[in-house]
């Protein structure tokens, strides 16, 4: 059962909800200029909004506050999709994606063995040995450490050759690879 301090502050929260929710959706829509997340970031800052209510409400000006938390929520889901933009074009191969001859008993061998592995080692050695990456350009790609990198591509691999048979593995690996990107991948930078 609520108190009557706790109503009172649901009806004040209820009532500045309804007399601000479209005000603040516009303006994450005008600062991220994506309509779709205009009405998601507005719920999530009144959400914020409604968690510290106490506080909001004591400030001088709570429509400022609120219109603060939500330019903060815009400038984080802006980071966050130039940081996704940066990771896709990093996996985005220029190469010729046409294979002469291939084999498609190891390709779908080698691709049911990567679906077993957990996705950060998968990831590690996709982009090390299929795409070339160096183990920089994937430890930016993947937000991780360089030597997370080393790490789980080196158990990825062991992994791998497991799966797929100890004398064959390492080798159908590197074929199965460099068969989709078109050159000897996996070099060392």
């Amino acid at each position: 059962m609520g108190t009557v301090v706790d109503d009172a502050a649901s009806v004040e929260f209820h009532t500045f909800f309804e007399r601000h929710h479209a005000e603040l959706a516009r303006l994450a829509h005008l600062l991220t200029g994506e309509a779709d997340a205009a009405d998601d970031l507005a719920a999530d800052a009144l959400l914020a909004l409604w968690q510290r209510w106490d506080r909001v409400r004591a400030a001088d000006h709570p429509v400022a506050y609120a219109r603060g938390v939500v330019a903060n929520l815009a400038r984080t889901r802006i980071r966050s999709a130039v940081r996704e933009r940066r990771r896709i074009a990093l996996f985005w191969s220029q190469r010729e994606e046409k294979t002469d001859n291939p084999d498609v008993a190891g390709v779908v061998d080698v691709q049911s063995a990567l679906r077993r592995l957990p996705f950060r080692k998968r990831a590690c050695v996709v982009l090390r040995h299929a795409f070339d990456l160096s183990e920089k350009d994937t430890a930016l790609a993947l937000g991780v450490s360089v030597g997370t990198v080393k790490s789980q591509t080196s158990k990825g691999m062991a992994e791998l050759q497991k799966l797929l048979g100890a004398t064959g593995g390492s080798r159908m690996v590197h074929a199965v690879m460099a068969a989709h990107t078109g050159e000897a991948g996996g070099r060392d930078r």
